[in-house]
């Protein structure tokens, strides 16, 4: 272990690490009881790595004298509760969080200095990135994973000649196709709704807190928003949005997940949410398409608001490591 002090990054990335890894843990506790044996091999990998960073990260605390996280526990989890959702949801949920965890450890790779935490995020990237895959080719497989669309190859190089081709908002004027860049962001967008709205479906008709249901409602009509609005710019070039019959709530009522745990999971995505739209706006070349996702993040951002007020209310949300407050010497 190196000698070297841990950077407040490195101390914030460790721990958010923590309440991920833990929270995911719990999650795959739920899966894997019920789960066929191909894909419970698939759950159980990730399940073992995410202990495996659980205990890395534990030592860290440790040998730096600092307090260890709670995270969720297994108290956050109810063994025995009837399967919450149907046929491959669990290696779609598998997918989506894995993309999402590849964002977001490869960006601390790149906040991380000492030389064993870095490794240590890029090891953990790379079980993502491996994970991912293995999720996408396993969903593939099974014919539910629905591929963006096909296009031909370009033969030629062409540069944009006319300003109307970042044009999309005036309705008097003709509107050109999608480019690949903007049909992948959309695709994207849609399908990890998708997933999310089938998470908040499931979650809401089991959550016991009745605010906590309303929420989980209101994020249900959000992904649906989201996946009608965002799946119309592909029906305006003549691609169909992606869609599968498979991964699905059950009409379970009875919760594998406690409350907290399920605000978490909703408030975690709802973040990874607002930085997709940002990045779909970013590369879109069309004005229609920024301005469609800006106001789109305006409710995604309204939404995490008013589920993190919710969350202190119940006494839900961890609070991270924090800064001295160098102002009280001043008083």
């Amino acid at each position: 272990m190196s000698g070297v002090p841990i950077t407040s990054s490195e101390l914030a990335n460790l721990w958010m690490t923590y309440q991920e890894k833990t929270m995911i843990m719990r999650i795959m506790e739920h899966f894997i009881e019920h789960a066929d044996h191909e894909e419970k091999q698939l759950l159980q990998a990730h399940y073992d790595a995410a202990a495996k960073a659980i205990e890395y990260i534990t030592g860290i605390f440790e040998n730096e004298g600092a307090v260890i996280p709670i995270g969720f526990t297994e108290s956050d989890v109810n063994k025995g509760a009837p399967k919450l959702f149907d046929f491959l949801y669990d290696i779609f949920y598998l997918n989506m969080m894995t993309k999402m965890e590849m964002s977001l450890f490869s960006l601390y790779c790149g906040m991380s200095y000492r030389k064993d935490i870095n490794e240590f995020f890029i090891n953990i990237a790379a079980e993502a990135q491996t994970m991912n895959y293995k999720a996408a080719q396993h969903l593939l497989e099974k014919g539910v994973l629905v591929r963006p669309p096909f296009v031909s190859m370009p033969k030629e190089v062409h540069f944009v000649e006319d300003k109307k081709y970042r044009g999309g908002l005036n309705p008097f004027r003709e509107t050109r196709s999608l480019n690949t860049i903007e049909v992948s962001l959309i695709h994207h967008a849609v399908e990890t709704n998708l997933v999310g709205m089938q998470l908040m479906i499931g979650f809401a008709q089991v959550a016991e807190n009745k605010e906590v249901q309303d929420y989980l409602v209101k994020g249900m009509k959000l992904s649906k928003k989201i996946e009608m609005e965002l799946g119309d710019f592909l029906r305006q070039s003549f691609i169909e949005p992606p869609a599968t019959h498979a991964g699905k709530a059950t009409t379970s009522k009875i919760s594998p997940f406690s409350d907290k745990i399920m605000m978490y999971n909703t408030g975690l995505l709802t973040s990874f949410g607002l930085g997709s739209n940002a990045l779909g706006g970013a590369f879109s070349l069309r004005n229609d398409l920024p301005a469609k996702m800006s106001l789109l993040s305006k409710d995604i951002f309204s939404f995490a608001q008013e589920g993190g007020k919710l969350m202190i209310k119940n006494g839900w949300m961890e609070e991270p490591p924090q800064i001295e407050d160098r102002n009280q010497l001043t008083k």
